[in-house]
């Protein structure tokens, strides 16, 4: 017997406005090519991506765009 399909993790929040300085949606924050191409990455590709939401967020949250844009790059 086969198994019936799995389900893709995705963070979509259903938000979808795309940044045009960054290209990230900020809903997901992801890329536009990692939206389009969600169903074929595979399992590690997406935990990947989605490891790297926290920070996406962290850096484009409207305070923190602000000041990142004006003071140009932060050192780490």
């Amino acid at each position: 017997m086969t198994q019936p399909p799995r389900s893709i993790a995705t963070p979509c929040t259903k938000v979808c406005i795309v940044d045009g300085a960054t290209s990230l949606c900020l809903g997901c924050y992801r890329t536009l090519g990692e939206i389009g191409g969600w169903s074929g990455l595979s399992d590690d590709q997406r935990a990947e991506v989605m490891a790297d939401l926290p920070r996406r967020r962290a850096d484009n949250e409207p305070a923190g765009l602000t000041a990142s844009r004006a003071l140009g790059p932060q050192p780490s």
